[in-house]
């Protein structure tokens, strides 16, 4: 979709990004920075709305042409500029709809100066947009700040894609379809994460409505660094003949160049702290066939991963590497980077391609293989019944030179024999589309199926991790497709391997070319699968310009690639403020209320060891399925069923999965249990989803009328048997979302043996903490979490105690010895999850047919196998026992919990939102979007801050109070009292502070003494003192007096005016002026001013202080709410 980038200048300056239905609005603001202070933040102002919200007339083009979305905001030397995509062309098309563009050109359009403003030509006959020598810049100025920026994403090396994730490789996405989602982006390969994260972090706070809009209108734009392209293979050439359409299939390879620790070749070596590598590259091998069916292959190369430098030098292979941290304090990273890898792919073999003879590369291979085997990930108990470790980090030394000296790079092919065991265990990621309706195959109704997933992984490297890494991942890659190939009894042509050695070549050169500033040696034997004489000339040509770039050209580009990434001391961050729509989120979480409630569903969860025993499924399973619940409870909303051992275990069955059994057992489920709803005239149930890892699945069921609640179903396994390279011990694990309340079922089957807990733990956390959902969602990242099946804890007593207990029914002290009753207190394993009672005899092992524990020579030691564990705060459960199914050597065993879901009502939400979004809109005059100030002042925009904490409100600003409503004057809430009534005088002068006396109190109306008569005793009895002065001042009084007077002394003490009579005389009127006069004992009182003393007054005269004089008038002015007394003054002498 392409969008519109229009501009107005006055009376702020806006940058607007126009889609055929919203626009989104950028508008600058000042920096905010703190006096003194060396951080800054660059605001800016951001608004997503309808196009029919805005008037586009005061508009103007900003380039002529339309552009392809935005790549983000930067600040460069104090100047904000949004970086949109100007030119881009279609180089790879994956799968069905999704399409990937590479950036031809792209733009920095300033939004606080229109100093950059221009209009440039493109030059379309260059491929990589290199359009910078034909823009015309305005006169008198220089270069143009985002001039590197704009070299360097223009260059060639940078794709996006609008329909699909293309951060993430294919096995990690699948189920989605082409859906494009923001949150599920991999932050590692997403080279515009630091311009586009403002956005991303606007695009969070939008109401979902909104989220979707921005999402469909394309202007967020991800972009990946590395190589996209893709090969059309004719049908005449393609290796699957079985296809009737004969359409061209397609090879596809993505290489994504990691963002963490990227570099040029000199300036990025190693690993950091975090344990990033440089160079690191994920490379994907992408074959499509048009009957749907879909083969991947993923492969990383990384730079040797401990803490090691190389300086430049103009001689070859004379460049000295230098170790700079020692085995323990390089230990940590090394494991943070392996760790995870193993989490991302699973086992992670590593294919070293170092020198044993070169000076450096000796030390880094010895360095390597001693922190190989300190990895933690190489100290579990993994060994098979022959005895075979299996680790999840291994390696292989492969000397790529001393390899091929003499022989050619032919001899490469020699490291197969090392690697060929780890390539079959790992596989390859393969999917195909199934039809859900014969009859409606010309409708393409179909789903998506994972037939295989790729296990592990390999990690190839040499120096460069450029050369050679390149020409031996051409070899694996190669590998893995005729594997692929083998398994279904078919072969390729040369003319198909001569395109797949094409794309490697072609994908070892745009890499090579972003590390080292060239293309990559030994290309011609990748390309042609030989060496020839043109091949070693260019070879030698590019080691030349090699040595030209490192030394002289490297520093810039490095500074570029710091820029972009926002790694620079100096880089201000930008900060994007959408005031409306941030009010309008906070205000709707504070009524959630208004559109929230809770609602209750059952669950019935059960699991059952089958032992591989396929019988059952013709057995009667009510006695487990509907089982006559004491409490009345009727058919559960949900049903989860978790198998183990649903096949025989057999090492041919262990590495594959047949589903033909799981189909078996869910027509014998589902059967069960729409028999009985439709003898109780009740609603069918529902398949939802269904999940088989070789012998444990796991399926979910639902009543019909829950399916308009449930969303968001996915499914995901993680294998732990033969250290994750085996399917026999693993988990199934499937996610739902409950109106809003997120759900997440697990079946497991942990490793067996009596005296195995220790790995039965390690089983579980390598569930917990790999078992990975869409999005990256973790099984912890959910509402409620049930776990059920065959863990395998034991009871740790002998077999006769254990069988004089169950004699007994002595079930607490077989309890009290429960391994995983242990493992949980002692937080081993199944941190924070909670079990109810158990009230039933062990679960395991029985007599096939038979209510007895094992008499076979083995006597297994009877335990509880079978478990059932939870979590969540909405989940209560009310049932947990067995049934009484025998034809396995285990029981069955069942749960029924109730389930506290929120639902919201979405219309109900949109509705209110819309509602806040008007009003707010409408009362926010300065509004950005078409208001601004007349005179065009550049005033800083008023920006409304978060809360600091929910339901508070947000911080103030100067011109922004918490207090007030939309800058309107503050108003008290203390409603006004009829006649009789007023404040109280006896409560805290803190507003805030908790007390217990009223706001108001009644006037007490009895007849008092007025206090002025004390007051008129206490001044005759003072006859014989001198005479001072008495003061009077009016509200509207601007006169001063003389710093040289001294300060009144304390007044008479008098009761308050809340206790005089309503009949005292009335207050004085007072005069306009600062008065002093001598006093006589002869001054009479007038009761015509109230009982004032009737004293000749003359004015104050040389008047030189006015502070003090306001501080005098304030300590011995009248009071209006205190009784009416003279105010005494002390005598100012006369001069």
């Amino acid at each position: 979709m392409s969008l519109r980038i229009l501009h107005k200048d006055s009376p702020r300056r806006s940058i607007a990004l126009v889609s055929t239905n919203h626009v989104l609005i950028f508008q600058y603001s000042r920096s905010d920075q703190s006096a003194g202070s060396k951080s800054a933040t660059t605001q800016c102002m951001v608004e997503f709305v309808e196009i029919d919200h805005v008037d586009l007339s005061v508009y103007k083009p900003l380039r002529h042409g339309t552009v392809y979305g935005t790549l983000g905001l930067i600040s460069i030397e104090a100047d904000l500029f949004v970086c949109v995509i100007t030119h881009s062309s279609l180089v790879a098309t994956v799968r069905l709809n999704e399409h990937v563009q590479r950036v031809s050109a792209v733009e920095f359009y300033c939004l606080n100066r229109t100093d950059f403003d221009y209009v440039g030509e493109y030059n379309h006959d260059n491929d990589f947009g290199d359009t910078l020598e034909h823009l015309e810049y305005k006169e008198g100025l220089g270069e143009h700040p985002c001039l590197g920026l704009k070299k360097a994403i223009s260059d060639g090396t940078f794709y996006y894609s609008v329909n699909f994730d293309l951060t993430n490789r294919l096995q990690d996405r699948f189920s989605e379809e082409s859906a494009f989602d923001v949150d599920s982006l991999d932050y590692g390969f997403l080279w515009n994460s630091y311009m586009i994260q403002p956005l991303v972090e606007f695009r969070s706070r939008l109401s979902p409505t909104d989220k979707q809009a921005l999402d469909a209108s394309n202007i967020l734009t991800s972009a990946i660094r590395g190589y996209v392209s893709t090969i059309t293979i004719p049908a005449s050439s393609s290796p699957i003949r079985a296809e009737k359409s004969r359409l061209p299939s397609s090879l596809t390879m993505i290489s994504r160049l990691s963002c963490l620790r990227a570099g040029t070749r000199f300036n990025s070596r190693g690993i950091d702290d975090d344990g990033n590598a440089a160079n690191f590259v994920e490379t994907e091998t992408i074959y499509v066939f048009p009957s749907g069916l879909c083969f991947s292959y993923a492969q990383i190369r990384g730079s040797v991963p401990i803490f090691w430098e190389q300086s430049t030098g103009l001689l070859p292979h004379q460049q000295k590497i230098q170790i700079t941290r020692s085995l323990e304090a390089t230990q940590p990273a090394f494991d943070r980077h392996f760790q995870s890898l193993e989490l991302r792919y699973g086992n992670v073999h590593v294919v070293n391609l170092l020198s044993r003879s070169r000076a450096g590369e000796v030390e880094l291979t010895e360095r390597y293989n001693q922190h190989i085997r300190a990895s933690p990930l190489n100290h579990r108990s993994n060994r098979t019944s022959d005895g075979r470790q299996h680790d999840l980090l291994q390696s292989t030394q492969f000397d790529f030179h001393a390899e091929t000296q003499g022989i050619g790079y032919e001899a490469a092919r020699t490291v197969l024999p090392y690697i060929r065991d780890q390539a079959e265990g790992f596989a390859y990621f393969l999917v195909d589309r199934v039809d859900t309706n014969e009859s409606e195959k010309m409708q393409h109704n179909y789903k998506v199926v994972a037939i295989l997933q790729q296990e592990g992984i390999f990690r190839t490297n040499c120096l460069d991790c450029l050369d050679r890494t390149n020409l031996v991942q051409t070899i694996i890659s190669e590998t893995a497709l005729r594997s692929f190939l083998a398994h279904r009894h078919e072969s390729a042509l040369s003319d198909f391997w001569v395109r797949h050695s094409t794309l490697w070549a072609d994908n070892g050169d745009a890499l090579s070319k972003i590390y080292a500033g060239t293309g990559a040696l030994k290309s011609s034997f990748t390309r042609h699968g030989k060496m020839s004489l043109a091949g070693a000339i260019a070879d030698a040509r590019k080691s030349a310009t090699r040595l030209y770039i490192n030394n002289f050209a490297d520093k810039g580009r490095q500074n570029v690639i710091d820029t972009m990434l926002g790694r620079l001391v100096t880089q201000v961050p930008v900060k994007l403020f959408d005031p409306i729509n941030d009010f309008v989120a906070a205000e709707l979480a504070q009524r959630s209320g208004e559109y929230t409630t809770l609602d209750h569903i059952s669950i019935w969860v059960g699991t059952f060891n089958l032992n591989g025993k396929g019988r059952g499924i013709k057995e009667d399973l009510s006695a487990w399925l509907r089982p006559r619940l004491a409490n009345g409870q009727a058919m559960p909303d949900l049903v989860a069923v978790g198998f183990q051992e649903i096949v025989e275990l057999s090492p041919q069955q262990i590495m594959s999965t047949d589903p033909a059994r799981k189909l078996d057992w869910e027509l014998a489920v589902a059967k069960t249990l729409n028999d009985h709803a439709q003898r109780s005239g009740l609603e069918e149930y529902v398949l939802l989803r269904s999940g088989q890892l070789v012998g444990a699945a796991l399926l979910v069921f639902a009543r019909s009328h829950c399916l308009s609640s449930i969303k968001n179903v996915e499914g995901s396994v993680k294998k732990t048997g033969l250290s994750g390279m085996a399917g026999n011990k693993g988990a199934v694990s499937i996610r739902l979302d409950f109106a809003t309340t997120r759900i997440c079922f697990v079946t497991a089957h942990l490793a067996a043996g009596f005296a195995n807990y220790d790995e039965r733990n390690r089983d579980y956390q390598t569930i917990a903490h790999g078992l990975r959902f869409q999005r990256n969602r973790t099984i912890d990242d959910h509402d409620s979490v049930i776990w059920l099946g065959d863990f395998n804890y034991r009871i740790g007593l002998d077999n006769e105690r254990v069988r004089r207990c169950i004699a007994a029914k002595d079930l607490a002290t077989l309890y009290q010895n429960d391994q995983l009753n242990i493992q949980m207190v002692a937080g081993h394993a199944f941190p924070f999850y909670q079990e109810s009672r158990i009230d039933f005899l062990p679960t395991y092992k029985y007599n096939n047919g038979t209510d007895d524990y094992d008499t076979s020579e083995k006597a297994r030691i009877p335990a509880w196998c079978d478990r059932i564990l939870w979590k969540g705060e909405n989940l209560d459960q009310l049932v947990y026992t067995t049934a009484p199914l025998r034809f396995s050597d285990h029981r069955p065993v069942y749960a029924l919990f109730h389930c506290t879901v929120k639902v919201e009502d979405e219309k109900r939400k949109e509705l209110l939102g819309r509602g806040i979004y008007n009003r707010r809109r409408s009362s926010i005059s300065s509004s950005f979007v078409n208001v601004g100030h007349a005179d065009g002042e550049d005033d800083d925009i008023e920006i409304v801050e978060e809360p600091v904490t929910p339901g508070l409100p947000a911080a103030s600003t100067d011109k922004q109070k918490w207090w007030l409503n939309d800058g309107l004057p503050a108003r008290s809430d203390v409603a006004d009292r009829h006649s009789g009534y007023k404040p109280n005088p006896n409560r805290p002068a803190n507003p805030f502070s908790p007390t217990s006396e009223p706001d108001w109190i009644l006037v007490d109306n009895r007849q008092v003494t007025p206090p002025v008569s004390r007051a008129v005793a206490s001044v005759k009895s003072t006859s014989d003192q001198p005479s001072i002065p008495a003061v009077s001042r009016s509200p509207s009084s601007t006169s001063t007096v003389a710093s040289s007077l001294r300060k009144a002394p304390p007044p008479v003490p008098r009761k308050p005016i809340a206790l005089s009579d309503n009949t005292s005389p009335p207050l004085p009127q007072r005069s306009n002026s600062i008065v002093e006069t001598g006093y006589s004992p002869a001054a009479q009182w007038n009761t015509s001013t109230g009982g004032r003393p009737n004293l000749p007054i003359r004015p104050v005269q040389n008047v030189s202080t006015p502070q003090t004089a306001n501080n005098f008038l304030m300590d011995v002015a009248d009071d209006e709410q205190m009784a009416s007394i003279p105010a005494l003054l002390p005598r100012r002498s006369e001069t």
